[in-house]
């Protein structure tokens, strides 16, 4: 038996609610399956479980726990089910209630078993074979029909009507789907802060900005979308998100975690992108393998992305596993920005607004499109020199848009 436990979904998540299950005790599971509905600061998250077998127990609705509680439990291939009592997760704070010392024990009733008890006289509804073949094809119990028959035998006919009169009845309602709590943005900033807070007491930041001419990614750009339907146009930030995962994946130093004293790589490039919310506030869901994605498949995950955070439903694994952060503040923001590292990542990539500026090509002072390239990183898990690297790497990816 394992237990399925309240996810940290970002570090500056310390409790969470369940709003709503999606199986049932007795459900087989798997791996990647999302078994619930929980509400954080940073709205509903729909909970993925990694683990495979049948659930069993299953923490109340509406409850907060901690991190690390126990949502549920998952009986492996093979593995007994346990008695109810023994086995139900223990609520977050009880403990073990001392057993009433001296009650007194009232006296035995007499005991009536049922085989004392007077057995009333059944009678069995007449059902002609016809109509008990009949009802069995449409799912109904025959013996509970209104019969028409001699002596109110259910006939065929009584079964055909019953049939009839069921299909004219409106379709039974959906099951009222729990209500997600409502976001409060005073929340998330709480917890914004906590985590920035954190970031900046624990981790060494170290800076480092570059200007990229986005000459030849913004022309490439105009070219591809000229010959495109609106619904199937590219975004400059997806060219901005690809140039990013694919130097990562060139210096995957700067693609991971700092934990327990020591850099820990990331699993694939998983780019978080800051996305800000409409009530205030921000959060960062990753794009899994975003080096490996098409830059239209890397739109479509963008906008689903985009769309989901703002009207709830992002993923658990969405939330847990960025292994580097991107953000951009977009035609709107400012020029340039120095992000906080979210940890336990180690690098946080940013772009300003792209603008244009009179820039040096070839010998000669022309007007080009700029755009503001930071770094901020941490120096426990690598220095200067390496986030150098990783700018000129997208520097360079950029500058060749049609190899994206």
């Amino acid at each position: 038996m394992a237990d399925f436990l309240m996810p940290a979904l970002g570090a500056d998540m310390e409790t969470g609610t369940v709003v709503e299950w999606q199986v049932r005790p007795g459900d087989r599971v798997k791996s990647g399956d999302i078994v619930a509905v929980v509400e954080t600061h940073k709205g509903a998250i729909d909970v993925e479980c990694f683990l495979d077998g049948v659930i069993d127990h299953l923490a109340p609705i509406g409850q907060a726990l901690p991190v690390g509680a126990v949502l549920a439990q998952v009986r492996r291939e093979g593995e007994p089910q346990l008695d109810n009592a023994a086995a139900a997760p223990p609520a977050p704070g009880s403990a073990t209630q001392p057993a009433a010392a001296s009650a007194p024990v009232p006296a035995a009733a007499p005991v009536t078993t049922a085989r004392d008890a007077p057995v009333p006289p059944t009678t069995r509804a007449k059902v002609s074979p016809a109509a008990r073949r009949r009802a069995a094809e449409l799912g109904l119990a025959a013996e509970g029909l209104a019969g028409s028959g001699a002596d109110g035998a259910v006939t065929l006919a009584d079964v055909e009507a019953a049939a009839a009169a069921r299909s004219a009845l409106p379709p039974p309602a959906p099951a009222p789907r729990p209500a997600r709590g409502d976001f409060d943005p005073a929340q998330m900033r709480r917890a914004i802060a906590a985590a920035m807070g954190r970031s900046k007491r624990e981790i060494p930041h170290y800076y480092l900005g570059s200007t990229v001419d986005f000459a030849a990614a913004s022309a490439w750009l105009t070219a591809y979308n000229a010959e495109r339907l609106p619904a199937e146009r590219l975004l400059p930030a997806v060219l901005l998100l690809k140039a990013c995962a694919l130097a990562l994946a060139e210096l995957p130093q700067l693609n991971g975690f700092y934990d327990q004293d020591a850099f820990r790589p990331g699993a694939g490039v998983h780019l978080g992108w800051a996305i800000s919310l409409r009530g205030g506030g921000l959060v960062a869901p990753a794009i899994h393998h975003a080096d490996r994605l098409s830059l239209p498949e890397l739109m479509d995950a963008l906008r689903d992305l985009v769309q989901r955070a703002r009207s709830g439903g992002l993923r658990s694994s969405e939330l847990t596993d960025p292994t580097c952060t991107v953000t951009s503040l977009g035609e709107r923001g400012a020029e340039s920005v120095w992000g906080v590292i979210y940890p336990p990542q180690v690098a946080i990539v940013g772009f300003g607004r792209v603008v244009e500026r009179p820039w040096v090509v070839a010998g000669q002072v022309l007007p080009r499109p700029l755009v503001q390239l930071t770094l901020a990183a941490d120096h426990r898990a690598s220095d200067g020199h390496l986030g150098g690297q990783l700018l000129a790497a997208i520097d360079r990816a950029l500058q060749a848009p049609d190899r994206l």
